[in-house]
């Protein structure tokens, strides 16, 4: 007989996705306590503070839909929010859900274990916090909030100021950073991917000499954000609801549809006024609303690379560097794409300097700076954007133990294998949001997630009815869903292609390519999960046995 633990359910994270799944649990009728290790609410916005953070989708879609107070009394000011204004806006609607009263603040969770006997998880936390219990665990970690750092000798003997985009320090009266000054400063920015691009805009606007060290370039593309005057943003408001609906039938959960055309369908002078316009934004139109081969035809990549390259070669003044910038070991779109707003005019700046540190490699990090191998490089600052350990970082820092005291991190590394991205094997009751395979880790976040969250409640309150202790996936259902993820992205470019997408991250060894993210686009994963509740929630087990016994169809 399972005893009764604390809570029926325990939430990991007080992000977006977080927030939200606690107040659907809460709203069901369960007893449910969400821990944060931050002192507040907002997941990555409240960690990643750095000058010039902001969205990569249209501020209006990265939000909650379940509220109608929320959308008529939030009105965003730009196309694509910066941070502060992000991290406002959830601030809000975690008082319109009234979730802070539950939540355990200050409270970095190591460990959870789940007795099999009791049929219960217990959750431990750093330092001398007592334990909890719960029957359900629900972690809603991120899949981009473990922060790495390179390998470099000597990184801890810097005297001068060191900062980590993903751990900027905050303003502490306000949402954004702390009022750090850069102004004629000597700094350095360790990396190129989206956060250091967005962070070496900022940086070139003030620092008296800015000193970047590129390992990747990437396929950078404009963001083209601007304000939105209030009688924009009413009009939104008015049309909510087409726009949602016109959302949920996107790839990713974004503003943008492929074209109903393949590339080599149109001619030339077709292919570049189409590239022309999308170029220029707003946000993923290039990447998402391009033709629609352009991510599986690597003729058509091919041509689509050459138009973004010749535009980096027209905005970088000088030859070399703007070659530097152009990327040779991946096409354009098969790794997520940085938006930026004249990032590569910084380059034709006198006081950044380039340094391609393949070509130039970094030896060491000294007490003053910053060392290749061809010479040295005094700095104030390093500001490391050297981004974080993707998709299952967050997961693996937590020492998880499931039936028999099998180790999460420990299957992970056998070979990524879940069920929907929600479940493993061996791992009852254990439940994850927007990390490993899920339908809404390779989208706009905020939708896809509700959208799953959604869904797990209809699950969850099926439960209930049922009397159900114990929820859990078959073995024969995560197989089959796992190849049905290494199948689709396969199909695509972007599974040739080392990148946090297909679990590559060098600077922890991992070197060999996994089915890390759902590449099948939002429509098919919904299409999926529906036919799945249809069929009696087919795959997962409660209480040992399935709710339906009838042939499985949700696979075929």
């Amino acid at each position: 007989m399972a005893s009764q633990p604390e809570f029926d359910a325990i939430v990991i994270g007080a992000g977006i996705s977080g927030l939200y799944m606690l107040y659907r649990l809460r709203e069901m009728g369960m007893t449910v306590r969400g821990v944060e290790a931050s002192d507040q609410v907002g997941g990555v916005w409240n960690w990643n503070r750095y000058p010039g953070a902001r969205v990569d989708s249209e501020s209006e879609t990265y939000a909650y839909f379940f509220s109608r107070e929320l959308l008529e009394n939030f009105d965003w000011s730009e196309r694509f929010a910066a941070q502060p204004e992000v991290l406002s806006y959830i601030n809000k609607a975690a008082d319109v859900m009234d979730v802070r009263k539950d939540y355990t603040f200050n409270a970095r969770v190591t460990a959870a274990t789940w007795d099999d006997d009791a049929a219960t998880w217990t959750v431990s936390f750093e330092g001398d916090r007592p334990d909890m219990t719960c029957r359900f665990l629900v972690s809603a970690l991120g899949p981009l909030s473990a922060p790495q750092y390179p390998n470099i000798p000597g990184r801890d003997t810097f005297k001068g100021l060191t900062l980590h985009t993903g751990l900027w320090p905050r303003d502490p009266g306000g949402f954004g950073p702390a009022p750090l000054d850069f102004e004629g400063k000597r700094v350095g920015v360790i990396g190129t991917g989206s956060s250091g691009v967005q962070v070496i805009q900022e940086m070139s606007k003030v620092a008296g000499d800015l000193t970047v060290f590129q390992r990747s370039p990437n396929w950078c593309t404009p963001l083209g954000n601007g304000p939105i005057t209030a009688d924009e943003m009413q009009e939104i408001k008015a049309n909510y609801d087409d726009m949602i609906g016109f959302l949920d039938t996107t790839l990713a959960g974004f503003s943008h549809i492929f074209r109903d055309q393949n590339t080599l369908e149109a001619t030339p002078e077709e292919r570049r006024a189409l590239w022309e316009e999308l170029y220029k934004g707003p946000g993923f139109s290039l990447w998402l609303g391009n033709f629609k081969d352009v991510l599986f035809d690597k003729e058509a990549n091919d041509l689509v690379s050459e138009f973004v390259a010749d535009k980096i070669r027209e905005r970088v003044s000088d030859p070399e560097t703007a070659d530097k910038l152009i990327p040779k070991d991946h096409g354009y779109g098969t790794k997520r794409v940085p938006l930026e707003t004249k990032y590569f005019e910084c380059y034709n700046q006198d006081n950044v300097h380039l340094i391609d540190v393949k070509a130039d490699p970094i030896t060491r990090i000294t007490e003053t700076g910053i060392e290749t191998e061809s010479g040295k490089f005094d700095l104030d600052v390093i500001i490391f954007a050297t981004g974080f350990d993707a998709i299952v970082g967050s997961w693996n820092r937590i020492d998880i133990r499931g039936r028999d005291g099998v180790s999460l991190k420990d299957s992970f590394d056998e070979g990524m294998s879940t069920y929907l991205g929600m479940q493993v094997a061996d791992f009852p009751n254990f439940f994850m949001l927007v990390g490993p395979q899920n339908g809404a880790t390779f989208c706009n976040i905020p939708r896809c997630s509700a959208l799953m969250i959604d869904w797990l409640d209809g699950l969850m309150r099926t439960a209930l009815e049922q009397g159900t202790q114990v929820i859990e996936p078959t073995s024969e259902a995560q197989a089959d869903y796992t190849r049905l993820c290494q199948k689709l992205l396969s199909r695509t470019l972007i599974g040739s292609t080392n990148s946090w997408f297909t679990g590559i991250n060098t600077n922890l060894g991992r070197e060999g390519r996994d089915a890390l993210v759902w590449i099948g686009g939002n429509p098919m994963y919904r299409d999926l999960c529906t036919r799945i509740r249809e069929n009696g929630y087919e795959g997962f087990l409660f209480d040992g046995a399935p709710l339906a016994e009838e042939p499985r169809k949700a696979f075929a």
